[in-house]
C-alpha cells in the first residue's frame, strides 16, 4: 500500500469532506482521565464556519469532562459497503454559543433532547445542548480503486495464500 502526504489545503479539506459525506456517524474517541480511550458513536453536523467538523451533545456528557482534560480526539468513518475506512486525528472545542446552536440545529435532535420542561424543549433554545467543534490535524483513508468483485477476490485470495489483500492505497491528508 502506498502513503501520501499532502498538504493541509483547501483541496484536501474537500477531499476529506467528499470521503465523509455519505457516512453519517463517526466513532468519536476521547481519553478519559485514566487514560483509557472511550469511543462512542456521533452523528457529523452540516459543515459551518469555526471549525472543520461538528458534533452536537448534552451539557452532562462524560465526554465533555474527558474533552477539557484532553482535547486530542479521534473519529473513525467506515463505509461498510466498500470497505473504505478514515481515521481523523483533531483537537476538540466545546462551544457553548446558542447562534452557533441555531446555525446547526436540526430537528431530529429532539429524539435525544425530549421536552423536559421549559426551557428544555429540544429546541435550539434547549440549554441542555451544547456543540463540539473538532479542528483535523490529520487524516488518514483507505480509498479502494477496484471494483467490489476484485475487492472479493483479494480478500479471498489473501485467505488461501496467506497474503495481504491489494484492495486499495492508503492515503494521508
Amino acid at each position: 500500500m502506498a502513503m501520501h502526504l499532502l498538504r493541509q489545503t483547501r483541496m484536501s479539506k474537500e477531499k476529506l469532506y467528499d470521503l465523509i459525506d455519505e457516512i453519517e456517524t463517526a466513532m468519536f474517541t476521547t481519553r478519559r482521565a485514566d487514560g483509557r480511550l472511550v469511543s462512542r458513536p456521533m452523528a457529523t453536523q452540516k459543515r459551518a464556519d469555526g471549525a472543520d467538523l461538528w458534533f452536537v451533545t448534552a451539557r452532562e456528557s462524560e465526554k465533555l469532562v474527558e474533552i477539557g482534560d484532553d482535547p486530542h480526539v479521534n473519529l473513525a468513518y467506515y463505509k461498510d459497503r466498500t470497505r473504505e475506512w478514515v481515521s481523523i486525528s483533531g483537537v476538540a472545542r466545546i462551544v457553548d454559543d446558542r447562534a452557533k446552536v441555531r446555525e446547526l440545529y436540526q430537528p431530529n435532535w429532539r429524539a435525544w433532547f425530549p421536552d423536559a420542561g421549559n426551557p428544555a424543549d429540544g429546541t435550539a433554545d434547549d440549554p441542555r445542548i451544547v456543540l463540539i467543534a473538532v479542528d483535523v490535524e490529520m487524516a488518514m483513508y483507505l480509498e479502494v480503486n477496484k471494483p467490489q468483485a476484485a475487492v472479493l477476490f483479494e480478500v479471498v485470495k489473501g485467505i488461501i495464500t496467506g497474503s495481504t489483500p491489494d484492495v486499495g492505497e492508503v492515503k494521508r491528508l
